[in-house]
């Protein structure tokens, strides 16, 4: 008998098997968005899958749900058009830390601001490891890349302090080690209404990994069991992601009203205006 694979229902089995390094993180990001869809017990035909440029971005071609591959930068705009038509679908962003957070800045903290139903998932390997190596908005300083081979001295973004202070209701991060952690955030993430954001840190060791004494896939997770710190609902100011030190666990989770909805009641407010309207002037004729 032939063993099938107990996510098998939710994968697109033509597009398999992926083409993620091994030792990436990225596998364990899609394997555990899939067990919290099944343990919720989530409508595939009911949820769209979002991603932009990068390595995660081919996630979108292997779930067995709809789907778009956006542009770079694009993934948070699109996913935004699509909530914004179809408030009933369940619509979530994965992409990496580039993608949503370099030429996608702009994109991702206003719709934090508008609190838009999303569920935005960020794989956060401190490079552009796709496309070379190259240094990008997370890249911890000192670190070394094929555009900053003597170190960066670029400082780089907070993101779990750069989501909760642009409006995110619930704001989460993790690492690729914390594979039941990452599941259940997920789950509470998918089942609140508003902006929601996880950053899962992965390793990257054919980019990151090997130019920062890291040469293995083992160096790089033991890294980030040693310096990781579960410090829940500390200040995400303080929440610092360097060399030495990772703060992980769940930072905000509050509740506020969410865009569809008031735009929902905003609609049918100017609605009743306007046949209200229409019912005085025709009464005056």
């Amino acid at each position: 008998m032939m063993e099938i694979h107990p996510l098998e229902q939710y994968t697109r089995k033509g597009m398999l098997p992926h083409i993620w390094c091994p030792g990436c993180g990225d596998g364990i990001i899609l394997s555990e968005f899939l067990r919290a869809i099944n343990d919720l017990n989530i409508d595939p035909k009911k949820t769209v899958v979002v991603s932009g440029i990068g390595c995660i971005g081919r996630i979108s071609g292997y779930v067995k749900m709809d789907g778009f591959h956006a542009t770079h930068g694009r993934a948070v705009a699109v996913a935004v058009g699509i909530k914004t038509a179809r408030p009933d679908l369940n619509v979530v962003v994965i992409s990496g830390d580039g993608d949503l957070f370099s030429i996608g800045g702009n994109h991702f903290i206003h719709a934090a601001r508008r609190n838009i139903d999303l569920t935005v998932i960020c794989s956060n390997n401190f490079n552009y490891g796709m496309t070379g190596g190259q240094a990008g908005p997370t890249t911890l300083l000192d670190a070394i890349t094929t555009t900053s081979p003597f170190g960066s001295i670029e400082h780089p973004f907070n993101l779990v302090h750069l989501a909760a202070a642009s409006g995110a209701v619930y704001v989460a991060r993790w690492t690729s080690i914390h594979i039941r952690r990452i599941r259940e955030s997920i789950k509470k993430a998918m089942q609140k209404k508003g902006f929601k954001f996880i950053e899962i840190i992965t390793p990257c060791p054919e980019q990151f990994g090997r130019r920062n004494r890291m040469r293995t896939v083992i160096d790089q997770t033991n890294w980030l069991r040693e310096k990781s710190v579960i410090r829940h609902f500390s200040d995400p100011l303080e929440a610092e992601a360097s060399a030495d030190r990772i703060v992980v666990g769940e930072f905000v989770d509050k509740e506020k009203p969410e865009f569809t909805d008031l735009l929902r009641k905003q609609m049918m407010s100017v609605q009743e205006r306007l046949d209200r309207e229409k019912r005085v002037t025709f009464a005056a004729i």
